[in-house]
């Protein structure tokens, strides 16, 4: 089918934010006289926004309680806003496939599960900002991904049907929210999706990275 929009997933779709997500995490439990945790652990809890990264990181021999999660998004925002964008960079050939898909004249905006105030904040930092003149993060509606309200605000907001989107993005959260939305989902198999790897049968398309999904998209430059 012809495209007429497409939304991009962030962390770990179009950037490896893994480095300063970690620091803030680690600067949080330091602050809270908690354990440390490992890289890998802190890229297993990345994907669903800030307050669940907050409680699995916190998360030991039980939940943290409502005080000491409150605690702790409360530190994390104030580290994290210090660290956002330091080590973050665009996965290789990011700018470059960037450039081409807005070669297309396509309509194009970043859905992500993390804060727009840190969303917008990063994409400014990493020279990003004039791709998306559409960004939803994950407090810009009520819910957030998986649940299609984020995707359908960004196609409202980009003045084009949700069933003329396509979605790319590196998790099961990305291609539930691209199914519950009604509209086609491209997968990376890189990116921040757990133990088990992404599979073909799971989305419309596992491609290698957005240059492969522009080129499968096969959109004309104007």
């Amino acid at each position: 089918m012809q495209f007429t929009s497409v939304t991009f997933d962030l962390d770990g779709t179009l950037v490896d934010s893994l480095p300063d997500l970690s620091a803030a995490c680690q600067r949080m439990l330091q602050e809270l006289g908690l354990p440390s945790r490992s890289l890998d652990e802190i890229g297993r809890f990345v994907g669903e926004g800030m307050a669940v990264l907050v409680e699995r990181c916190l998360t030991f021999a039980a939940p943290p309680d409502a005080a000491l999660l409150a605690r702790g998004i409360a530190a994390f925002r104030h580290h994290y806003a210090l660290t956002n964008g330091t080590l973050t960079r665009c996965y290789p050939g990011v700018e470059e496939a960037l450039q081409a898909w807005q070669a297309t004249g396509i309509a194009m905006a970043v859905v992500t599960n993390k804060p727009e105030a840190f969303t917008l904040q990063l994409l400014e930092k990493l020279a990003l900002t004039p791709f998306f003149p559409v960004v939803v993060g994950g407090d810009t509606t009520p819910q957030r991904k998986p649940h299609p309200a984020p995707l359908l605000h960004a196609c409202a907001a980009m003045e084009r049907a949700v069933a003329g989107n396509l979605h790319i993005g590196d998790s099961r959260h990305d291609i539930a929210t691209a199914r519950n939305a009604g509209c086609a989902v491209y997968a990376v198999p890189y990116g921040y999706h757990g133990d088990e790897p992404l599979r073909a049968d799971e989305c419309d398309a596992l491609v290698a990275d957005i240059a492969t999904a522009l080129r499968l998209a096969q959109l004309p430059a104007r």
